[in-house]
């Protein structure tokens, strides 16, 4: 066998080495396109729940029943009820931030090169590979005062600047200027290195660290806290909040007890118009005052309103909505003598109660913003608006027995039985303070507050770590100074960006031309 056959026979059964397996799967899980597929899926998954009314939102019990029973089945079975819970969505966390991490691992090292190791010497023929470079001469008392020029327009661009001399050995040019490998000549000269925007270049890890954050941030709250609504009634009193969760068509309620007790002692609604109704387009802010009664704080008095949400031991309270049923926060009574004489005028706060200096005790019990009679024959309210308000007082006198009496805001003829004297005096209702029949706030519960920090940390310092990535770049260049055959100096300009290389270019022109009017 000839040794031309022997080598064509040894390349037939030579196969390259396959990498180990374990060597392989890192390399998936560190690509970049492996990641880009992740937050695709993410953002799908994220969209749906979105679309999708999630179980711990308000109106849910509506969206819910509004849906088919395949729609119910489907929904269910997938989690998309509970999307931020599953497991998949979980995992596909999970394995995100792994992507993230062990891509950091892999090209952290060679970004960082561009850090402790600039590059600040070059050959001309290295320069001239390069897609934005020029060549051009320049007149100069010596190679010292040649690189000054070059060094000042690079600083006049905001470039860091430094000037190292090289050497090196280059094959010759024949006389067509193809190289010549038969002939090597030793070029001296000085390499004038600006760059500007070096950190740029580890932007990409400062997103991977945000997004992480945010990840871990995600992940602890939602696997720690809760969302959960709950009524607020001034006068009423809780230690306990319901949660509701849903597996397909089966509604359950489970309550969750507070290390403390909330007390309402107070409602109250800023109108746009205060002779407008109580609803979200007349409204400038919600106030709610709770008593905190905490075995291990004592008691504490807190206040939640529209634009400053509660915190308090982990929990956020938050203003979510009102029953926009009509009530009063205050309502102040004109009590006109029977027997003549001069009216009475009181104040009462809604829950409360006053007296008259005769001792009576007149307790503010309900208010109804449209009164009528209920078919059981009580009293009633036909809407929320306030079409007909009435205040049901308990008036007890000294020594007598509680009576109940209404209090109209409109004037009643002289023989309407309602609008008769009792008690010795004719009750009118002069004026109230528009307040709803109850508030909603929203509980999100976090017992590390560190992971709703780190959410917010990671969301706002992944756009910042954006802006710096996208809107800045990495600018280098070089330019080879050496004397040419006729005593000028020959320089050879070079320059790359790591992003906008439309405005580079247009800044290195700008450069080029700077050191060429520089005669």
């Amino acid at each position: 066998m000839s040794t031309a056959e022997e080598t064509l026979e040894t390349a037939k059964t030579f196969k390259p080495k396959a990498a180990p397996l374990l060597n392989r799967v890192l390399d998936f899980l560190s690509s970049v396109r492996f990641g880009v597929v992740q937050l695709c899926i993410l953002v799908v998954f994220s969209m749906i729940g979105m679309l999708i009314v999630q179980q711990n939102v308000q109106g849910f019990d509506a969206y819910y029943v509004s849906l088919t029973p395949a729609e119910k089945t489907v929904y269910g079975a997938l989690g998309f009820f509970d999307v931020y819970h599953s497991w998949y969505f979980n995992a596909l966390l999970l394995l995100l931030s792994l992507n993230i991490v062990l891509a950091s691992i892999d090209r952290f090292p060679s970004a960082w090169k561009y850090i402790s190791e600039p590059k600040l010497t070059a050959t001309r023929d290295w320069l001239r590979n390069h897609k934005l470079h020029e060549t051009f001469q320049i007149q100069a008392s010596d190679a010292a005062d040649a690189a000054a020029k070059v060094r000042k327009a690079l600083d006049a661009g905001g470039m860091n600047t430094a000037v190292t001399e090289t050497s090196y050995s280059e094959y010759g040019t024949d006389a067509d200027g193809r190289k010549d490998f038969s002939s090597v000549r030793n070029v001296a000269g000085t390499v004038v290195f600006g760059e500007k925007g070096r950190l740029n270049r580890l932007g990409a890890y400062v997103v991977h660290v945000f997004l992480l954050t945010l990840f871990l941030g995600h992940f602890v709250a939602l696997q720690t806290g809760f969302d959960a609504d709950v009524r607020m009634v001034p006068g009423e009193k809780t230690d306990e909040i319901q949660l509701i969760r849903f597996d397909l068509d089966k509604k359950e309620r489970f309550n969750v007890k507070l290390p403390f007790s909330m007390e309402c002692t107070d409602i109250s609604q800023t109108l746009i118009n205060p002779n407008g109704n109580i609803d979200v387009s007349n409204t400038l802010d919600w106030s709610t005052k709770l008593k905190i009664e905490d075995p291990s704080y004592g008691v504490i008095d807190e206040n939640v309103s529209l634009n400053k949400p509660l915190n308090y031991r982990g929990y956020r309270f938050f203003q979510a909505q009102t029953i926009p049923v009509g009530n009063a926060r205050t309502i102040t009574l004109d009590l006109t003598p029977a027997s003549g004489g001069d009216p009475v005028q009181l104040k009462i706060e809604r829950n409360g109660s006053a007296k008259l200096a005769d001792g009576t005790e007149v307790q503010f019990e309900q208010f109804l913003p449209d009164f009528t009679f209920g078919p059981n024959g009580k009293p009633d309210t036909k809407s929320g608006e306030y079409n007909n308000p009435v205040a049901v007082l308990n008036v007890t006198p000294p020594n007598g027995t509680k009576t109940r009496i209404f209090a109209f805001a409109q004037k009643l003829p002289d023989n309407a039985p309602v609008g008769a004297p009792k008690l010795g005096y004719k009750w009118h209702l002069a004026e109230y303070e528009k307040s709803p029949l109850a508030h909603i706030l929203s509980i999100k519960y976090d017992p590390f507050s560190a992971a709703f920090i780190a959410w917010y940390i990671g969301g706002f310092g992944l756009i910042g770590a954006l802006c710096f990535v996208f809107f800045f770049s990495h600018r280098r260049v070089w330019a080879f100074v050496s004397r040419s055959a006729d005593g000028n100096f020959e320089v050879t300009l070079a320059g790359e960006a790591n992003r906008n290389q439309f405005g580079f270019e247009d800044k290195f022109k700008t450069i080029a031309r700077s050191i060429r009017d520089d005669q």
